[in-house]
This record gives structure tokens, sequence and C-alpha cells, in this order.
């Protein structure tokens, strides 16, 4: 492998991921992210401060470790915090993984830069959504909604498979409207092979007690599993595809 100076930002690397992407994968956690999300469970990935810097033949080594059981159905996931805001080093890497025929996923929101140049080296965009309407999407993340919309539009361009998640907050987006509206945006979609609706939580509380920052959701029940069931029901008789 050619040698890189190039470094990145790195908050762990999981070799077990089950629900990050397609088969057992290789999960690599990067720092940093712009948005603010209410719900967000790792406050401690916002930051790029006091972190794990990490090569990109650090980072492809550890990863070939587990090439012989990630290969046959599984593959890597980049994740965050927000791994856009790295684009450079992550281009750098699935270039060399690449090479092994390993499977790329990318676990993004959509608000990055300088990505354009690894979207056709990528097989699959797991994309949150966190909003489909613009002042929703600035409650909630703290940011306006154009960089996502600029995302889309381009991984559309460019006729890759994409998974969409959003996150179901009681009280917020808990209701048949925004979940047709989910629906009818992923149909109108290229390539979208699976929507996810995730339950909302609060086990990441806690971190934000121990990082003095204030939790803006503290009171905010979990998502029951009756409502989510419900919700489900509705997406799949709007949506054209988990039909299975």
């Amino acid at each position: 492998m050619k040698q890189s100076s190039l470094f990145g930002n790195i908050s762990s690397i999981e070799s077990m991921g089950l629900v990050d992407g397609p088969g057992i994968r290789v999960v690599v956690f990067l720092q940093g992210c712009k948005l603010r999300c209410l719900y967000c469970h790792n406050p401690e990935t916002w930051d790029m401060k006091d972190k794990t810097l990490m090569s990109v033949e650090e980072v492809v080594n550890k990863i070939l470790k587990y090439k012989n059981y990630i290969k046959k159905n599984g593959g890597v996931t980049f994740s965050g915090g927000e791994p856009l805001l790295q684009s450079d080093f992550i281009y750098e890497c699935i270039k060399e993984l690449k090479k092994h025929n390993i499977h790329i996923c990318i676990d993004t929101s959509g608000v990055g830069s300088g990505y354009e140049k690894l979207i056709d080296l990528v097989d699959l965009f797991i994309v949150d959504i966190k909003s489909l309407d613009s002042q929703e999407y600035k409650y909630i993340t703290g940011l306006d909604i154009d960089s996502f919309t600029d995302f889309i539009k381009k991984i559309q361009h460019s006729n890759k498979k994409i998974w969409l998640r959003q996150v179901i907050i009681p009280g917020i987006n808990d209701d048949k409207e925004h979940i047709i509206q989910l629906a009818e945006y992923a149909n109108s979609l290229c390539n979208v092979e699976k929507v996810e609706l995730l339950p909302y939580h609060s086990y990441g509380e806690p971190k934000y007690i121990s990082m003095n920052l204030k939790y803006r959701l503290e009171g905010y029940p979990a998502l029951g599993k009756e409502k989510e069931r419900e919700l489900n029901k509705i997406l799949k008789i709007h949506l054209k595809t988990n039909k299975d």
C-alpha cells in the first residue's frame, strides 16, 4: 500500500456491526458533526478535539484483519459523527479497500463537503432523514436543509443504492402525516431499497449530563412498541419498497 500522509479523526472502530448495512460489517465511526440533533445519543462525536488520529494505512490494515468474514456478504461502513466531514480521508481508505473487493457503505446525514469524488466508489448510502420540512429540519438539527437536499440530488444522479432511516420522536413526528410524507419521499427517489423507522430512546442522556450539556428532550418518553408497529404498518401501505 502506498504510504499516505492523510490522517482521520476516529471515534472508534467496531468489528461486529449487524445493523449498519448488509451482513456483518466493520464500522468506522469518525469524529465531527455539524448537526446538533435533538435526539443525538453520541454528543461525544460532535467535536474533533482530543480524539484518536489514525492514518489511512492503520485503518485499512485494521479492517483487513476481518476480511475473511466480511467479504462474503458484509463489508465496511463509515459512520459518525458525520463521515462526510472527512471525505478526503475516507476516499483514500475506500480506494484501498476496493482493491480487496470489499462492499462499502456510508451512513450519513448528508451534511459534509468534498464527497463528490467518493460517490462512485460507494456501494450503498444509508441516509438519516432528520425531517423533510425545512422549518422542522432546522428545529431538530440547528441547520438549514439545503446541504441535505444537495447531497440527495448528487447521489441520485449517481444511481446509487439507498437506505433511508428516520428517528421517530413522540409528539414531534410520530403521526400518520409524517410517515406518509416519508413514504412518498422515498417513492420519489431512485434505488431506495429499504426505509426504516428508528424509535426514539433517551439512552444518551447521561452523556449530556457528564459533558455539562443540556438534553433538550428531557422528559420525552421512548416510542412504544405498539405505536412503532402502527407506524410501520402505515409506512408499508404507502411505500413502493419494503413489500416483503
